[in-house]
């Protein structure tokens, strides 16, 4: 995501997002091209590559080959890892990346059904994947302030470093970061780190009062469209089948005839346009479920097929004028956003932390991007009837 911090959390924003985080290496280095070109463009200084703050990329991931291309476009030798968003649990220590109390690799992510991590050390995820290797800065250095950072960072000067991987325990850690990294080009992590870089620049520079209401989602047709499998989207597709029109995708007909299906639940959703709360599909299932199916088809061409049906479902939705989509998943999140076109947006309200509403700065899109175990019970609902704008 390219971006300028002064439009960025809660205030008026710009983003791009180069492509997915989560496809082999090699097939993610060529689409990074537009990120330096939009980073260089009118008013924009410099490039915030966001993902996950679970930093959902296996060793066969393309976070490190896509950091080098930027790396590489922007003419810079270095840049950071900062994943952590503490106040959904997301924290980083010694480097290891914690989810609540256990390490990444010991919690659910350790059975993620495309990206199980394996590892909570940063250091080495990131060095099994880029052409460099990693340094830390450490908490007690962070908890000293932003001139401690920025002085850690410059004392770095082994060439061969070229990511620096930095601790957050707290959101004022974040803060630090983010007066740390203001002379930065090129930074990276999730979007507990967009709330430092943007409070820096609204302390230095003074907030915009329109920004807020660039982001605000559009009226129109809305769909939700779920296909994570965490614990959490599990409890809010439950809750929100009891709440609104709700269809399960059926993976056999994906296989038999997916052009077919398709239009049929295009159909569908187009039938419930008018419904008090957006219609749902859904392929969210609970675990043993899912073990079943990837038993049945493979994990690699299940999912894959899922990502297609979700990818042609927003563009024939698209097509038919809905206007608003409420994502959930990673990987659903990012085909849909791929789909639809989104290459800009404004940041608009938070619905959760680290979920905000989105609006296409081009097109009549808004849009809600979650990862799975984001957002309370009732995300579904809330993100319609929380947040209107005409």
């Amino acid at each position: 995501m390219a971006c300028d911090p002064r439009y960025s959390a809660d205030q008026r924003g710009g983003g791009h997002q180069p492509e997915n985080p989560l496809l082999p290496g090699g097939n993610g280095r060529q689409p990074v091209a537009g990120g330096p070109a939009l980073a260089a463009g009118p008013g924009l200084s410099a490039v915030l590559f966001k993902y996950c703050s679970t930093f959902d990329s296996t060793a066969q991931g393309n976070i490190g080959p896509v950091l080098d291309a930027l790396l590489a476009e922007l003419g810079e030798t270095r840049t950071v890892i900062s994943p952590a968003l503490p106040v959904n649990g997301r924290t980083v220590y010694q480097g290891y990346l914690f989810v609540g109390e256990q390490l990444l690799n010991e919690s659910g992510m350790r059975h993620h059904p495309v990206t199980p991590m394996e590892d909570a050390h940063l250091g080495r995820l990131i060095e099994r994947q880029g052409r460099g290797k990693a340094a830390l800065i450490a908490w007690p250095i962070v908890a000293r302030g932003p001139e401690a950072v920025a002085a850690a960072l410059a004392a770095v000067n082994d060439p061969a470093v070229r990511y620096v991987v930095l601790d957050a325990l707290s959101e004022q850690d974040l803060l630090t970061q983010g007066v740390a990294l203001r002379e930065m080009k090129l930074v990276s992590g999730g979007s507990g780190l967009a709330i430092g870089l943007a409070r820096d620049w609204a302390q230095r520079h003074g907030a915009r009062g329109e920004s807020a209401q660039a982001g605000m989602p559009l009226v129109g047709p809305a769909v939700v469209l779920s296909g994570s499998c965490s614990v959490m989207t599990n409890s809010q597709v439950a809750a929100y089948r009891q709440q609104a029109p709700a269809r399960a995708v059926d993976l056999s007909a994906c296989f038999t005839d997916l052009e077919s299906y398709v239009r049929t639940l295009t159909d569908w959703v187009d039938a419930q346009r008018d419904a008090p709360l957006a219609p749902m599909i859904y392929a969210t299932t609970e675990p043993q479920t899912l073990q079943r199916i990837q038993a049945q088809y493979s994990d690699k061409a299940s999912s894959e097929r899922v990502e297609q049906l979700f990818a042609a479902l927003a563009a024939a939705l698209k097509a038919k004028g809905f206007t608003r989509f409420i994502v959930a998943g990673g990987e659903t999140s990012s085909i849909v956003a791929q789909t639809l076109g989104v290459e800009a947006f404004h940041i608009g309200p938070t619905i959760s932390p680290g979920v905000p509403w989105v609006r296409d700065t081009r097109q009549p899109l808004s849009l809600a991007l979650k990862s799975g175990n984001f957002g309370d019970i009732q995300f579904f609902a809330r993100a319609q009837q929380e947040f209107r704008h005409d």
